[in-house]
């Protein structure tokens, strides 16, 4: 067994998307290769519909998948096939946009007025770039999820985890997502698999993501269950956490536990040529979408 080591904790930025989303990225237009074949991660959450209900109106996507998964409020969308629907707390969509698509997402709050998403983008090989688009909607009744006897909670989105095995499928980076709880004080070894890249996302709570070989000072001391807990490198509340190789993730819990989404997926490690929502291996194919935006060609 070899525990992942930790080389990269940076917190999500403040970012002003669409028609005026106010939101938090992770990562994303910066080095394609960092966390390949996974280009932009982006945290939609706030509690005032002025800062998002103006949405994500139509925009083109090609070459990438897009995964939106709802945490609270919901998500109208709709595209240039005719495709329409609304995503609830606890859904998911994963869109393969491949050859092209027109799309829009309109993200309106919950009763009090709360809108809390995340999205991913995708890469897609070359090979794949220029496939015949599709949804995968899935309601938060179809995803499994797993209780471990310590209290741990896995919800099992892509990919199999503990026995159980997500809703959606055929993806090329043959990706594992996954949205883990962890109580206070627990101390936890996940299993992810060597061949993928991977990273973590702290969205609530609070907790230590480190080779327990290599401590860097005890951040906080408490007494969580009756035991004394020492916490090393805490991550808290939307916080990225790039991991090495190996084929295990460790989190120690904090004090109030903590919530974060586990992704991974095998990388594709070919040219990235990007242009906004469009990812393509070339400049002249970037190029060539864009003659077809322009010519009304776009779409297949």
């Amino acid at each position: 067994m070899s525990i992942r080591p930790v080389l990269e904790q940076r917190a999500a930025t403040p970012t002003l998307e669409g028609a005026g989303v106010h939101l938090h990225r992770a990562f994303g237009f910066q080095d394609p290769t960092e966390l390949d074949p996974f280009l932009l991660f982006d945290d939609f959450r706030n509690d005032d519909p002025a800062r998002y209900t103006a949405g994500f109106p139509w925009h083109p996507h090609r070459g990438i998948e897009t995964i939106t998964y709802v945490l609270a409020g919901t998500v109208a969308h709709g595209d240039s096939l005719g495709n329409q629907g609304s995503l609830g707390a606890g859904d998911v969509q994963w869109m393969t946009a491949g050859s092209g698509i027109l799309h829009q997402e309109m993200p309106r709050g919950n009763a009090q007025g709360q809108m809390h998403g995340f999205q991913l983008w995708a890469n897609l090989p070359a090979a794949q770039k220029m496939t015949t688009p599709r949804y995968q909607d899935v309601k938060s009744s179809d995803i499994p999820e797993i209780t471990d006897d310590d209290g741990t909670r896995v919800r099992v989105i892509v990919g199999d985890f503990w026995g159980q095995r997500g809703p959606v499928d055929g993806i090329a980076a043959d990706p594992q997502y996954l949205d883990i709880w962890v109580p206070a004080g627990v101390k936890k070894s996940l299993p992810v698999d060597t061949y993928r890249r991977s990273f973590a996302y702290v969205f609530e709570g609070a907790g230590a993501f480190a080779d327990a070989s290599k401590p860097t000072g005890v951040l906080l001391e408490k007494e969580v269950a009756g035991q004394e807990v020492h916490i090393r490198d805490l991550s808290g509340d939307r916080t990225l956490i790039r991991f090495g190789t190996g084929d295990r993730v460790t989190v120690q819990a904090g004090e109030d536990g903590v919530r974060f989404l586990l992704i991974s997926g095998a990388p594709i490690q070919e040219p990235v040529a990007w242009h906004g929502p469009i990812v393509m291996n070339t400049k002249d194919e970037l190029r060539q979408a864009m003659r077809e935006l322009r010519d009304g060609s776009f779409i297949k």
